[in-house]
């Protein structure tokens, strides 16, 4: 096979090669003779016109564009792979696969937790790398770094992409049980003394903060968090408060010792959706992928 005038059976040689830094073995990983491999390193070395791989006592160690070809050169082979190994069909308890998902520590805890104990079971080869959400997100399903996006439809609300609603949530005013401040109602007022939690996306205001700032609503802001997760635990034995998810809030009340109450101010409740790149609408597995995620969703309490 070839490209450009170039053999691609070469790549599979290299890859092998710089891996094994031995022609005898190299030859094995590729199961072809010796010749065939030492003939292929010559050509290798002719056409990049470096010698790759230099005797170093009684091995051989890669040069220092060696070196700098082993990580493209199994991306390359990686890509390949899934490339030809593309099918019309998915089956999740055989197929492999690596999802890169971007969701807030809230939706993983809440949403996606229930996803990774399924996988174990129904599909032990689907990988799932959850990272946190980024301010160039959409350059990030648009170049394909990432599979899947969950954010509320505010944070994304100019994001033209496919996308589906999930779930919905709200805030909560969230306090330490035993927080002498705060009484059975909190009054707007009496909010904007109180000292503060907030939740802050790196540099940007999270959706709740912004809400509050466009309203008008002065915080007095204590402490800043990037984890809504480690909020509830926060808030314990300080005198401090913050707006909390509902779903979140619930799961630790007991365990943070946590009083709840209704905000002193309304807020539009949080809508969950899942975004995605048109280049994976029709993809077996990433439908496949997106419909159980969906399932999850409309499980969930």
């Amino acid at each position: 096979m070839s490209l450009g005038g170039i053999d691609l059976n070469l790549l599979v040689a290299l890859e092998a090669l710089l891996t094994e830094c031995n022609v005898t073995r190299a030859a094995e990983r590729t199961s072809v003779g010796q010749p065939a491999m030492s003939a292929s390193l010559s050509r290798l070395r002719r056409h990049f016109n470096d010698p790759l791989l230099v005797r170093d006592g009684r091995g051989l160690v890669p040069t220092p564009l060696a070196e700098s070809l082993i990580h493209p050169v199994h991306d390359a082979i990686e890509a390949a792979e899934a490339v030809m190994s593309a099918s019309a069909v998915f089956d999740p308890s055989a197929d492999r696969r690596t999802f890169t998902v971007v969701a807030s520590d809230y939706v993983t805890l809440v949403l996606l937790s229930p996803l990774f104990a399924d996988l174990a079971v129904a599909a032990p080869g689907v990988g799932i790398s959850v990272e946190p959400l980024q301010m160039d997100f959409a350059d990030q399903l648009r170049s394909g770094r990432i599979d899947l996006l969950i954010v509320p439809t505010a944070v994304a609300a100019n994001l033209a992409f496919p996308h589906t609603r999930l779930f919905a949530d709200r805030y909560l005013l969230a306090c330490d049980r035993d927080n002498p401040d705060v009484g059975e109602t909190v009054t707007p007022a009496q909010f904007s003394k109180l000292p503060y939690l907030s939740y802050s996306i790196g540099r940007s205001l999270g959706l709740a903060e912004t809400e509050l700032a466009e309203a008008g609503i002065h915080r007095n802001v204590e402490l800043r968090t990037h984890s809504f997760v480690l909020t509830p635990f926060l808030l314990t034995g300080s005198r401090m408060v913050s707006m909390v998810h509902e779903r979140l809030a619930l799961r630790f009340a007991e365990q943070a010792r946590l009083r709840l109450l209704e905000p002193p101010m309304r807020l539009p409740p949080i809508v969950e959706a899942m975004y995605w790149s048109p280049r994976h609408t029709d993809d077996p597995a990433h439908r496949w992928l997106r419909d159980r995620i969906t399932e999850i969703a409309e499980s969930l309490p």
